[in-house]
């Protein structure tokens, strides 16, 4: 009796097992995620109204979408545009649009809210740290929904990168003035919280048009500036993906534990020792060109990055198109430095001040900086501040002589001709070689330009251009669609899983 109810008890089993559906027989796959940023966006998180990159590491791509978009290889892909096609003199591009795109509140998505969006990234109010790409735009015609023709003063064959980047985001009209706090975009998630000085809270978005191939449904993104604290967190558990990490005295620890796994890729981003060239005796070049021989950007590299980074000569990457290398035009030189000083009649010591924001590369290579600049009689009083003192103080008010900062932009040597920029740099001469590089369309003459660009604002020692940063993502072995190389700041969730 008690064979007989055993085996009737198992067979009940069984036939259960086979009545599940296969999803509820196996294991769930996880679909939520811990990101870690080393930096909390400010003001908002809206890329177009800020120039912080942290705001396009929460939004570009996940929040809002763009025309095009910029892959971890650097192709462009189309996104929002189904393609485009471009005139021999790279002045007409003409999209062609998705069908059946919607905004996050039910707006489609057309031709007018493209219009509308570059239009406002060139208006008068528009403080879009990438006004110059669209204030190149002579026309915008719309002659449907689903078409847009751009018209553009200077051919440029850079406009497919730039049209994928965080100031080039496509927003709803009527939602626009309050996307910094309520973002409303076109793409796979949308924003559930955000947690001042903890975090920022994403949800898969089912209105999305490939909502079903987003496998995360929700994304935490945790700001962790202390560089401990982002180990710690990492080998707890408690965070899952660090791009950008700045952990590269433990990465070692990392690479030797399976449970991890560690990319280290190329950035085209440039750390340099900003110097207010409004300020006396900093207007001066040879007190700058002093400045940059008393520093060694080696010693900068292993202090900053513990190695991690590539020395500069100028606001330029290896690798990028028309490079050449600068680094001799200042060499690192303390007799010289000095030499220099008593050229521009400055009697030591010379006293001036260093805001350091609060990331670690700026914090420990501020030291380093400080120390060397000592040993030729320039005395430094280092002033940490938060990011958002720094971007208000420093970049806004220009209230500062000398700061450390990453610009991670991979198409902003203009910044040399921006009026008013924060480091108070103008030329005539740079201007006018710039308006020629804007206007040339044949690669091999451009690349030619860009090196006289290089050289230029190298011998000007508009700042002391440091080292390219290498980009260092911690995560676990399990994650996978991650970016390999970052040629721009951006975190593409949709393409994360679980294994």
């Amino acid at each position: 009796m008690t064979t007989l109810f055993r085996l009737t008890a198992a067979l009940a089993v069984v036939t259960l097992a086979f009545a599940l559906p296969p999803a509820a027989q196996a294991q769930s796959k996880k679909d939520t995620l811990v990101l870690g940023m080393q930096l909390e966006p400010t003001p908002g998180l809206d890329p177009t109204a800020g120039a912080a990159s942290a705001i396009a590491e929460v939004s570009l791509y996940n929040i809002f979408e763009t025309l095009t978009k910029v892959n971890s290889d650097s192709k462009i892909t189309p996104l929002l545009a189904e393609s485009w096609t471009v005139s021999p003199d790279l002045k007409t591009y003409t999209f062609k649009l998705r069908h059946g795109v919607k905004f996050h509140n039910g707006e489609p998505f057309d031709s007018a809210a493209v219009k509308f969006s570059f239009e406002r990234a060139v208006a008068k109010d528009s403080v879009n740290k990438d006004k110059a790409v669209f204030a190149n735009i002579d026309a915008i015609e719309t002659p449907d929904a689903h078409t847009v023709v751009l018209k553009l003063k200077n051919g440029s064959v850079d406009l497919p990168f730039q049209l994928g980047q965080g100031t080039a985001i496509i927003v709803e009209p009527k939602s626009a003035p309050t996307n910094g706090t309520q973002p409303v975009g076109t793409g796979p998630y949308r924003l559930e919280a955000w947690n001042k000085g903890s975090n920022v809270v994403l949800t898969r978005w089912d209105g999305y048009r490939n909502a079903k191939d987003v496998k995360l449904r929700r994304v935490t993104i945790r700001f962790i500036s202390d560089v401990s604290a982002q180990v710690a967190a990492l080998l707890s558990g408690d965070v899952d993906v660090f791009p950008r990490v700045a952990a590269q005295r433990s990465i070692k620890q990392f690479q030797e534990n399976k449970k991890f796994q560690v990319l280290i890729s190329g950035t085209r981003a440039k750390t340099i020792l900003a110097i207010n060239n409004k300020r006396k005796p900093l207007d001066n070049v040879l007190v700058r060109r002093a400045i940059y021989a008393a520093i060694d950007r080696k010693a900068v590299i292993e202090g900053a990055a513990d190695g991690f980074g590539v020395p500069i000569g100028s606001f330029y990457t290896p690798g990028a198109p028309g490079y050449i290398d600068t680094t001799s035009l200042n060499p690192y030189d303390q007799a010289h430095a000095r030499a220099l000083l008593h050229q521009a009649g400055v009697t030591p010591p010379l006293e001036l001040t260093m805001k350091l924001p609060p990331v670690s590369y700026a914090r420990q290579g501020g030291e380093v900086i400080a120390a060397q600049l000592a040993k030729v009689g320039i005395n430094v009083k280092i002033e940490n501040v938060e990011w958002a003192q720094w971007m208000s103080g420093v970049y806004g008010q220009k209230a500062y002589d000398l700061t450390i900062v990453s610009h991670v932009e991979p198409l902003d040597f203009g910044n040399f001709a921006r009026p008013n920029y924060y480091w108070g740099y103008e030329s005539k001469a740079f201007n006018d070689l710039w308006g020629k590089i804007n206007a040339t369309v044949k690669q091999e003459d451009r690349d030619k330009l860009m090196a006289e660009a290089q050289k230029m604002v190298a011998e000007e020692a508009v700042a002391a251009y440091l080292f390219q940063p290498t980009g260092l993502t911690v995560a676990s072995a399990r994650v996978k669609g991650l970016w390999k190389d970052m040629p721009l700041s951006a975190n593409d969730l949709a393409a994360l899983s679980w294994q």
